[in-house]
């Protein structure tokens, strides 16, 4: 009798089952690009609150973070260059600090104030015109992570002129955010795509990895989760001038656009540490690149018209046969 009422104990405090979760998929433009999120929610009423949360957190940061809005924060706080430091807010503050911190790591290859170059190829892949000489000189003078101080919740551009460009990096940090905003409204099995770069959360049910296609190898396929990937090159992004082709990503070092067609995808724990790393590879190449570590990564690029290819020991396992 004993053992009959024990049993009857147990099957009243066994946990109710986990409702099944279907696969939802939502788009919309935002800094720039077309945001993919995918997800599995019990419900789509779920599923449609954890999208809306997310693309309103992607529109709050893009009018944080634009370089192209003349009101964003970003913008004053460029405008504001070489008048003293200004209180910002917590979220840029936060990807300000790592992009300085990722300057110093790669010696100046990832470098956020490299906008009034940008600025110039800009114009340059408009016009197919290379800039002039003394304008690119001009405007590399105000170019130097050593001249963006940050303490405290302030950050200070030292020298008039300087200007922030986070392209490099902000989607990175917005793909996390908005993950996490996924997440707060009780959808783990996620990815948010922000066109070059993702942050990847929980698997579908019953898989162990996302299958996400690898830009540069068609043959392969990456399996993630949990972390963030990033992709950078001249794929889509370049301008041939008097029959040489130019990238879109520059050299800190020259002003020039990057002319060997290098391409890097870079798996990071989280999208933004991805986002920027993968820029920086091309600028320093694979050799200097992976040695930064902290990271898995693949590369191709152009050398003498033979077109090479250079992985970290470990990528090979993130990855199947497409």
């Amino acid at each position: 009798m004993r053992r009959v009422i024990w049993i009857a104990l147990l099957g009243a405090c066994s946990l109710p089952e986990e409702a099944p979760l279907s696969e939802h998929v939502f788009a919309e433009p935002h800094m720039g690009t077309r945001i993919t999120i995918k997800m599995w929610a019990d419900t789509p009423g779920r599923a449609e609150r954890a999208a809306k949360a997310a693309f309103d957190l992607f529109r709050r940061l893009d009018a944080m973070m634009s370089d192209y809005k003349p009101d964003s924060e970003l913008s004053r706080l460029s405008e504001a260059a070489g008048a003293g430091p200004r209180a910002v807010s917590p979220e840029l503050y936060a990807v300000l600090l790592e992009s300085k911190r990722i300057a110093e790591r790669t010696g100046g290859a990832f470098d956020v104030t490299i906008a009034p170059v940008v600025l110039l190829w800009r114009q340059a892949r408009k016009e197919r015109v290379l800039p002039a000489p003394d304008a690119l000189q001009a405007a590399l003078a105000k170019v130097g992570h050593d001249g963006l101080a940050l303490h405290q919740g302030r950050a200070e551009l030292k020298r008039p002129g300087m200007r922030l460009d986070l392209g490099g990096i902000a989607k990175g940090y917005a793909c996390d955010q908005a993950l996490a905003a996924l997440a707060a409204e009780g959808v783990t099995r996620a990815y948010v795509d922000a066109g070059g770069g993702m942050s990847i959360g929980d698997p579908p049910p019953g898989r162990d990895a996302w299958r996400i296609g690898m830009i540069g190898d068609a043959r392969r396929v990456l399996l993630l989760k949990n972390c963030g990937v990033a992709t950078a090159g001249d794929l889509e992004q370049f301008v041939e001038i008097q029959g040489r082709r130019y990238s879109h990503i520059v050299d800190p070092a020259t002003g020039l656009g990057l002319t060997n067609r290098a391409m890097a995808t870079v798996v990071a724990p989280s999208g933004f540490a991805a986002d920027a790393v993968d820029t920086a590879l091309c600028v320093l190449g694979a050799e200097r690149g992976f040695a930064l570590g902290g990271f898995e990564a693949w590369m191709s690029w152009v050398d003498a018209d033979r077109v090479r290819v250079a992985e970290t020991p470990g990528f090979a396992r993130l990855t199947a046969p497409y």
